[in-house]
């Protein structure tokens, strides 16, 4: 038999199995309870949340020959069709190759059938957005009023392209993005089932890499697998070499020497990078994140840095307490400002440099605020003046906190 993904082999079979939908999970399972179904549903969010899943498990859930209350039995023949797509009462349609009102005719003219074997009729129309105008306009009144078997489940990416027409006709649902936490503990539990065990790191990487798509980090997770040449342990390094990051502990170090004025020690720890790697734009993204954690950290002293050894997350607050948050405001927008600049170079090598030339110098500029005010040897007068050339200085903030 050919080897089955984990995105396929581990896809939720009923609502109890669903992750991270939460208030989807309590409506829909009390309107089953209760009789008091909707004709038409329309589930949205980013891609590898569960639509097409969600979707699958309602219409199993619906046309299941033993429910246990509101959850499937997954063992009857229907619930076994359904799950393979085989079901010829369950008709899944997909949009994005079936966009003509042709193709909408086709399924108002089989709605008046009854269903062969199934309690209800179910449509499940993935991509929705890419309907004709045509196609929407010829579904309005079916969908409006269907005949009582038949039930719509409409699955899209991009709710916007959908004409309210259609929508104020579903009751809609939006599939949040899963957080790095519950990610990282679905892929925990995966990975006992197979076997494996891996660094709780890696498996931080893995969820982050996701951005809060369960099925793009169960692929991460078969790539890195095979990477391991599928050895039972999971170590973090290689999943960020398999991601193509940077060692944090490295770009910690180039952090560190850029906020020294340090533009030696920076070229340096840079050229052993870029001797590794090319991929400026993604060490840039690094140093943004470095940033963010280090503000985050200045700000809230509680903030968890999960994601870091305990190496790293020392050395983040030993910087936090130490540069202002106008120096790291600036930073940011320095960095965020030469990416499109360091993507269009015809050299990103010679840009990053002259970056950090300029970070270098920043670092090394006054205190403005000092400046302005002379060592607060200023009349009330002045303080307007001073106040209006702090809010036009380039990533400043007025505060009163002098650790700030």
């Amino acid at each position: 038999m050919s080897y089955l993904v984990l995105a396929r082999k581990y896809r939720p079979q009923n609502f109890d199995e669903l992750i991270g939908q939460e208030v989807l999970v309590t409506t829909l399972t009390n309107a089953i309870a209760n009789n008091r179904l909707h004709h038409a549903y329309i589930l949205t969010g980013i891609r590898g949340v569960g639509k097409t899943t969600t979707a699958r498990i309602i219409a199993k859930t619906l046309n299941c020959e033993k429910p246990d209350g509101s959850k499937a039995c997954g063992a009857c023949e229907n619930c076994r069709l359904i799950a393979t797509s085989k079901q010829q009462d369950v008709i899944e349609i997909d949009a994005a190759s079936r966009t003509g009102v042709d193709d909408i005719r086709e399924i108002i003219d089989s709605i008046a059938y009854a269903p062969v074997s199934a309690r209800y009729k179910i449509y499940i129309i993935d991509e929705v957005h890419m309907l004709s105008n045509s196609a929407f306009n010829a579904l309005l009144k079916t969908l409006e009023e269907p005949p009582a078997h038949v039930k719509f489940i409409f699955a899209t990416t991009e709710i916007r392209k959908v004409p309210v027409t259609i929508l104020s006709r579903c009751q809609r649902f939006d599939l949040r993005r899963l957080d790095e936490k519950e990610v990282a503990t679905h892929l925990k539990n995966i990975l006992v089932k197979e076997n494996f065990e891996a660094d709780e790191v890696a498996l931080r990487l893995i969820a982050q890499a996701s951005e809060g798509s369960m099925r793009d980090s169960l692929s991460l997770l078969d790539q890195a697998l095979a990477n391991n040449n599928h050895q039972k342990f999971l170590a973090a390094d290689l999943v960020e070499k398999m991601l193509g990051l940077s060692n944090k502990t490295q770009v910690l170090e180039l952090f560190s020497a850029l906020l020294a004025g340090d533009f030696t020690a920076s070229i340096k720890i840079f050229s052993e990078f870029y001797a590794r790697s090319s991929d400026i734009t993604q060490l840039l993204q690094d140093l943004l994140a470095i940033i963010h954690k280090t503000t985050s950290v200045k700000l809230l002293s509680q903030y968890r840095l999960d994601d870091c050894s305990q190496f790293q997350q020392e050395k983040i607050r030993e910087i936090a307490s130490k540069i202002s948050l106008s120096a790291l405001t600036r930073m940011w927008q320095m960095l965020t400002k030469s990416i499109p600049e360091i993507n269009f170079s015809s050299s990103p090598k010679m840009a990053f440099e002259m970056l950090m030339a300029r970070l270098c110098h920043l670092v090394a500029l006054p205190d403005l605020k000092q400046i302005l005010l002379v060592e607060k040897r200023v009349d009330e007068n002045n303080e307007e003046l001073i106040n209006e050339i702090l809010r036009s200085f380039e990533g400043s903030k007025i505060s009163t906190n002098p650790a700030i």
